[in-house]
């Protein structure tokens, strides 16, 4: 079974709030990433974007294609993604799992389609984060767990 890693963590507190880049952190059912304003499970509601993950390749590729490879300014979790892959192609479709570390366990449920905010941060990022589910994968968490950078990441289903 083909393995990946956690490259990177961040969560943000607030619609449009900073991120924050951390290097562990606790991930649950009732509140997604610890600290994290889209984790909570409102009332009623069926979680679909819980959590975000983005694969560090895709993210690389669009860098490439937007000519800003390499550029410092443009770090990973300007994406608004809380997870970092590195290693191994999220699935791209909804009900496939996703484990990381021990015991987390992520259900897909979308593709995180790229918003007008992408243009805000650099323009034409929109546009190159769009093929092939460039822009991240949506889920909800199944199973809670602890995770850190540096932890395995499976496809399980």
């Amino acid at each position: 079974m083909a393995a990946g890693r956690l490259l990177g963590i961040a969560r943000h507190d607030r619609p449009r709030g900073p991120m924050e880049v951390l290097d562990h952190v606790s991930v649950s059912a009732a509140g997604g990433v610890q600290g994290d304003f889209r984790g909570a499970v409102r009332p009623g509601r069926k979680p679909r974007r819980q959590i975000s993950l983005i694969e560090a390749e895709s993210w690389e590729a669009a860098l490439a294609d937007l000519g800003r490879a390499g550029d410092d300014d443009l770090q990973w979790w300007k994406r608004r993604a809380n997870l970092l892959t590195q290693g191994i192609r999220l699935p791209r479709q909804a009900g496939a799992i996703i484990a990381i570390g021990d015991s987390l366990r992520i259900e897909v449920t979308t593709e995180c389609d790229p918003c007008s905010r992408m243009e805000e941060i650099a323009p034409g990022l929109k546009a190159v984060l769009l093929p092939d589910w460039r822009g991240g994968a949506l889920g909800r968490v199944i199973a809670d767990g602890e995770i850190a950078l540096g932890d395995e990441i499976r496809i399980i289903e």
